[in-house]
């Protein structure tokens, strides 16, 4: 079951890049090559751009890429690291990410109760489905640090 979470994460985050790849692509050949340009286009960017980036947290969480202080770490012991996941899981990742997550939900339900656009003429509409992956990508984080934090426990026991 792990295995097909981490893929999927992995898939997605690489589709959503190579969309962002497509969508400048587009972008910058309609404005240079035929003095054309979206706001939209230009405005998808960013959409794109922002839940590749919000959902690749979770992704690299659950591999384990995530940055971090090795200059100590790395010289720690197996048991020592896991207790130092552990403690940085259950103080920072858990609790901003149930606060935004929280927040997120009503954040995203706003937009689309009040049907936000976008304030530019010919932008995009639906600002709730950009909004509605903030507090996704932070349920996601909770569950591979959860995953991760499982790990971790399984380190100590050994």
């Amino acid at each position: 079951m792990r295995k097909i979470y981490t893929q999927w994460l992995e898939r997605l985050t690489v589709g959503l890049l190579l969309l962002t790849i497509a969508n400048v692509f587009i972008d910058v050949w309609l404005r240079y090559g035929f003095n054309n340009s979206s706001i939209a286009l230009q405005e998808m960017e960013w959409h794109v751009f922002s839940s590749m980036f919000l959902l690749g947290i979770a992704y690299t969480l659950q591999t384990d890429a995530h940055v971090r202080v090795d200059i100590f770490y790395a010289k720690f012991t197996a048991k020592k690291q896991a207790i130092i996941n552990l403690i940085g899981f259950v103080i920072f990742i858990l609790p901003i990410s149930l606060l935004i997550s929280y927040y997120g939900i009503d954040f995203a339900y706003s937009a689309y109760a009040i049907n936000e656009q976008s304030g530019d003429p010919g932008g995009l509409t639906h600002r709730f489905v950009i909004k509605s992956v903030i507090p996704l990508s932070f349920i996601l984080v909770i569950i591979s640090g959860g995953l991760f934090a499982k790990d971790n426990v399984e380190v100590l026991k050994q």
